[in-house]
């Protein structure tokens, strides 16, 4: 904690991972899935929620362990535990809908590797308390669904003029293929990424000027 400021509440632990830094806009973490998978809102958001599952479960289970892992094979340990929570999203799926589990494919068991995981679970999980741990994992798996679906839903309203599988446009619309392509994904991303970069340029050009207060570097 930084001498002189509060310490982080619950709820800031929360929406730490929803925006201010969310992992796919602002970290940029999880970039396999991110293109891979986006092709449709569907598959975006069973791909987060799953993610978000392994993600607060395995956050939990790691800061209750915490003082019982040697730190020797800490990240080992790791592994294994969010494998193990993997396993149970992956055959949960499968029983659950067959074809969204052949459309996502390999990246739900790729969710072991995704460094989004395992950097909250070294970062977080090891160093704070159980329930700290679960907030914060869980506004990150939400952040990365959210960016998931924002990425998805273009993509799919421009690939295939729909939405959750439902046509907008009619019948005469021309879908941009490309969207759904791999490079689509890049260049979905590109744009919401220079987004939110004008937003932030303008936001702090219309931000008040600080005013520097006498002696107060030697306060």
């Amino acid at each position: 904690m930084i001498p002189g400021r509060n310490p982080p509440t619950n709820w800031s632990e929360f929406i730490e991972g929803l925006w201010q830094r969310n992992p796919i806009f602002v970290m940029v973490l999880g970039m396999c899935p991110t293109m891979a998978i986006t092709t449709s809102s569907i598959n975006s958001i069973s791909m987060g929620l799953a993610t978000t599952f392994v993600l607060a479960a395995s956050c939990w289970l790691i800061s209750v362990m915490r003082n019982l892992i040697p730190k020797e094979v800490r990240i080992a340990t790791y592994i294994v535990i969010i494998a193990t929570f993997v396993t149970v999203v992956d055959y949960a799926i499968q029983a659950i809908s067959l074809g969204l589990y052949e459309a996502l494919g390999a990246y739900i068991k790729l969710i072991v590797a995704n460094c989004l995981v395992l950097g909250r679970a070294e970062a977080h999980a090891a160093r704070n308390k159980p329930v700290a741990a679960t907030l914060n994992a869980t506004g990150m798996g939400l952040g990365f669904t959210l960016g998931l679906f924002m990425i998805g839903a273009v993509r799919e309203l421009l690939g295939a003029g729909k939405l959750f599988g439902i046509s907008l446009f009619g019948p005469d619309y021309q879908p941009w293929v490309v969207m759904i392509l791999p490079p689509g994904g890049f260049f979905v991303m590109g744009g919401w990424l220079m987004l939110f970069a004008i937003v932030r340029s303008r936001k702090a050009k219309s931000a008040p000027p600080t005013v520097a207060v006498p002696g107060a570097q030697n306060a």
